[in-house]
């Protein structure tokens, strides 16, 4: 019978289930993944904002 594993996050690989990746290559791999997930919603963040800010300047330019 097949032991209780789980894989990894980064490549896949069988690993223990105490594990979360299954070396530290894989570990650096997913942080920098993650770091430019962020860096991407944040820019996004900001665009769309900047989007917003733009939008209501040109609506409420000649209210005022």
């Amino acid at each position: 019978m097949i032991e209780p594993h789980k894989h990894c996050s980064g490549c896949g690989a069988p690993m223990p289930m105490s594990e979360r990746y299954c070396s530290p290559k894989c570990q650096q791999i997913m942080e920098e993944k993650r770091k430019k997930v962020n860096k991407t919603k944040s820019i996004i963040y900001i665009l769309f904002a900047a989007f917003i800010l733009i939008w209501l300047y040109f609506m409420l330019r000649g209210q005022f």
